[in-house]
């Protein structure tokens, strides 16, 4: 090989990861703007404009005069030195959490600590060994809803994409005309089926139990630990298996069944090549980005259908730990959760548009020429 074509090569090469690094600094700038919006709307609603840290300052107050009237060194001091330090106790906690600023001046510290995952502490909750910060309470939380939304995904990925390429193949069987119709029954969520399935394997038939991560006490052995964790997976698996599975596959199959008419296809197969090959190469690759989009989709509707399918199935996760920071009113969980959720969901919408920049030609980069 000449050296002209192989530079000019390189040069082709450099150019397009300037363009898609280009196109993900931009589409990453606008979804943090995105996340900004979003978490600044959430202290806004969860502060109630304001109102809940009018409501803080009552109970600092009332805090602070329980503990000097249960202090027994303080029982005989005179009521107008006791008020005065109820009073300064009371401006010392104002003093550290701000809340003698104006809320508006306190709501833009809370984005940039929020954004920067400076979460500070919490009012009521704590993490399981004990710590009030919240950034070690949404740690401690978050694997496991990884885990379990994680492995349902996958699990709906690949199955979706064998049977849907199966069924492309046998187009009006028995078998096809039965996902068509099972398709509809994905429109209930995923803790609706979970209702039902606790109901048959945790209460009518206890093969399984009905909810939490691993039995109590823990296993001490890591092989035990391994198997009570599977099955405690298996209800939210398959609860969240059968709310997206028929759909993914209807879908997929019905891509594949329009790339697999394509006068390129029917080329492929007069030309005697194996059905293996024609399903990789001509079928599943041109149908890979609308795949993909819908994969995603469906991965951003589980996320936001977690809170209710862990508090039913109560799997420690980080829904399930939004839905008790909302049953305490505690507002610096209630933040960092959401923007943990915000960046999850800018994370797989970011992972969208690269991959749709990498395999569809039709998706244009900046900088490139019209």
């Amino acid at each position: 090989m000449s050296k002209a074509p192989l530079a000019a090569r390189r040069r082709g090469l450099w150019r397009d990861l300037r363009h898609l690094l280009a196109y993900a600094v931009k589409r990453l700038l606008a979804l943090l703007l995105t996340v900004l919006v979003g978490v600044y709307l959430t202290i806004l609603i969860a502060n109630m404009g304001g109102q809940v840290d009018e409501l803080r300052l009552v109970q600092i107050r009332s805090q602070a005069a329980e503990a000097v009237r249960a202090d027994p060194a303080l029982q005989d001091m005179p009521p107008e030195e006791r008020n005065a330090l109820i009073e300064r106790r009371v401006s010392l906690e104002v003093e550290r959490l701000r809340l003698d600023q104006p809320f508006v001046v306190r709501s833009v510290d809370y984005l940039q600590r929020a954004m920067r995952l400076d979460l500070g502490r919490a009012e009521q909750m704590h993490s399981d060994l004990g710590s009030r910060a919240v950034y070690d309470i949404i740690v401690e939380r978050l694997p496991a809803t990884l885990l379990l939304f994680g492995s349902a995904n996958l699990l709906v990925f690949f199955t979706s994409v064998f049977i849907a390429l199966s069924l492309s193949r046998r187009y009006g069987s028995a078998l096809d005309r039965s996902v068509i119709a099972l398709a509809p029954t994905s429109a209930a969520p995923g803790w609706f089926y979970g209702i039902f399935l606790i109901l048959v394997f945790a209460f009518l038939v206890p093969l399984l139990p009905a909810g939490g991560m691993v039995t109590a006490p823990p296993p001490e052995s890591p092989w035990a630990y391994a198997a009570s964790l599977v099955r405690h997976m298996l209800l939210p698996l398959t609860a969240m298996f059968l709310s997206s599975i028929f759909v993914s596959i209807y879908s997929w199959r019905t891509f594949f069944l329009i790339h697999s008419s394509e006068d390129y296809v029917e080329m492929a197969r007069a030309k005697g090549l194996p059905s293996h090959l024609i399903e990789r190469r001509y079928i599943l690759r041109p149908t890979l980005s609308p795949i993909i989009t819908s994969f995603l989709l469906m991965l951003i509707g589980l996320w936001s259908g977690a809170i209710i399918l862990e508090q039913v199935f109560n799997w420690p996760g980080l829904g399930s730990l939004l839905f008790q920071a909302i049953g305490h009113r505690d507002t610096p969980v209630i933040i960092g959760a959401v923007v943990i959720f915000a960046y999850l969901l800018a994370v797989t919408v970011f992972l969208l548009d690269i991959l749709y920049a990498l395999l569809d030609p039709r998706v244009r980069l900046v900088g490139e020429r019209r």
